[in-house]
């Protein structure tokens, strides 16, 4: 059964996420389970987040989940702005809903890096180092 597409490719914030995801070494985007999912080998990046049991909620549809680092996610989920997405938290993954005021994306894009690196293989973490900042 093919999921259905759960967000709009000209919402701004998702322009936002992918141009700073896929700026990451190897990164690349791919549609699963009706969102879009950035990766390398793995996941470490998903827009979008489902409501367990209550799919069609578009609660946190304009969201970002990630996979932070562990001595991190317990911070992170006391700000209002993260909370336990369905299905990925129990493997540790947090949601940042960025609707809730403006986003920090120098904060998106340290979450980014973040899960990047727990998730990406050692050759593509070891090329963050040659990369300049944004």
């Amino acid at each position: 059964m093919e999921h259905p597409v759960r967000f709009r490719d000209d919402d701004p914030l998702l322009a936002t996420v992918r141009e700073r995801a896929l700026r990451l070494p190897g990164a690349t985007e791919k549609v699963s389970h009706g969102r879009p999912n950035f990766r390398t080998t793995k996941v470490f990046a998903i827009y979008g987040a489902t409501v367990k049991g209550d799919h069609p909620s578009t609660r946190w549809d304009r969201s970002l989940q990630v996979l932070p680092d562990t001595d991190e996610r317990a911070a992170l989920l006391d700000n209002e702005r993260f909370f336990e997405p369905a299905y990925t938290a129990a493997s540790g993954w947090v949601g940042l809903d960025l609707t809730i005021g403006t986003p920090d994306w120098t904060e998106v894009d340290e979450l980014l890096d973040m899960s990047f690196r727990r998730t990406a293989p050692a050759r593509l973490v070891a090329e963050l180092g040659t990369l300049s900042s944004p």
